[in-house]
């Protein structure tokens, strides 16, 4: 990746609504080799995808809680297809360290998540032990990872 391509990330994911007339302008190429810049970063994996983001307060989801879980040996494939179908779970992890899998899990209120812990995430195939750790106020969320990332490409 080269200069332009850094600086069409960093626009993108500032905001992945541009048109391609704004895109190209911010990075200085005219409309149809900027299209064709990010086009091939989408083939190559490196634009993912574009999604709005959605206030989980918004929503009635007022608890954001994380979860470490440790599976019985034999019970990872069972346990990975139930927390793919789980819509609680919002993000799945395997991790190295005293738990197998970190969730990020959401509820409307204290009550509603120690129901949902109690009686649905702990009886899910394979879990052996679920620790949780409830977040009481967000610092940093959704930070950029072109500035990091591209410090990196860089040295």
């Amino acid at each position: 990746m080269d200069k332009i391509d850094w600086k069409i990330l960093t626009e993108l994911e500032g905001d992945g609504r541009l048109s391609f007339a704004d895109l190209s302008e911010r990075v200085g190429l005219s409309k149809s080799p900027c299209w064709s810049r990010v086009r091939d970063l989408e083939a190559d994996g490196v634009i993912s995808g574009y999604h709005a983001r959605i206030s989980p307060a918004a929503l009635g989801l007022a608890v954001q809680c994380y979860a470490d879980v440790r599976i019985k040996f034999d019970g990872h494939a069972a346990f990975e297809a139930a927390a793919l179908a789980h819509p609680a779970i919002i993000e799945c992890h395997t991790t190295a360290g005293d738990s197998d899998y970190l969730l990020r899990i959401y509820a409307r209120s204290v009550e509603h998540l120690d129901e949902l812990l109690r009686n649905d995430l702990s009886k899910l195939p394979g879990v052996h032990r679920l620790s949780t750790t409830v977040c009481l106020k967000t610092i940093k969320q959704h930070a950029p990872l072109t500035p990091w990332a591209s410090e990196g490409a860089r040295a």
